[in-house]
């Protein structure tokens, strides 16, 4: 299921902006007795990027592209040097050497170019697909965690242009849902980065 954030928040306003639209206005009685109004706010980005396990298959994605980096920065290396030999020879070579190194940096140029942008749309739809997977996942446990709370409208204060102006920080249910989807899935948390060892002093 594919949803982003924005038509998460705006497909569960709309349904309880429709569900009192339809509702018939209860007598003054029954109004007084009905539960008040809980509303809780959710950086929906922020929580699915620190699950654990957006934190693991990001990490997985990065090392998927890892050997397509180290070729586009060896490719680029190979540019910056035909560029250098150009300048620094352009006055003393042949017009048909120099021809030959222009044309040769123009073909690496528009290598770089097309790899670049290759790449980049393959990682830019990789991370799209597994941000929408573990999405609709997390909005299941944000919606689960809002019934156990009685939470009747939930909004993401994620987006630039959210309409959220000021919320008390103890409406916010980031790390709560947050920590609710770690503990469904089950995913560990990834280990911290090692730190560096001290080098030992040299001896004489």
């Amino acid at each position: 299921m594919k949803r982003t954030v924005a038509l998460v928040v705006l497909l569960a306003s709309g349904m309880v902006l429709s569900a009192a639209a339809q509702t018939p206005a209860a007598p003054a009685a029954a109004a007084h007795a009905a539960a008040p109004t809980k509303i809780a706010v959710i950086a929906f980005q922020l929580a699915v990027a620190q699950t654990n396990e957006g934190q693991r298959d990001f990490a997985d994605l990065q090392k998927k592209y890892a050997p397509k980096e180290a070729a586009l920065k060896s490719l680029s290396d190979e540019v910056d040097s035909l560029t250098k030999q150009v300048q620094a020879q352009g006055s003393t070579l042949s017009q048909a050497d120099r021809e030959s190194k222009v044309k040769a940096l123009d073909e690496k140029k528009k290598q770089l170019d097309r790899d670049t942008q290759d790449a980049r749309t393959d990682f830019q739809q990789d991370m799209q697909d597994m941000y929408n997977g573990l999405a609709s996942k997390i909005y299941d446990t944000m919606q689960s965690y809002a019934e156990q709370q009685g939470i009747t409208l939930i909004l993401d204060v994620s987006q630039q242009q959210t309409p959220v102006l000021f919320a008390n920080n103890a409406t916010n249910i980031t790390k709560q849902v947050i920590d609710a989807y770690n503990l469904k899935s089950g995913v560990p948390a990834p280990a911290p980065a090692a730190a560096t060892a001290p080098k030992p002093a040299a001896t004489r």
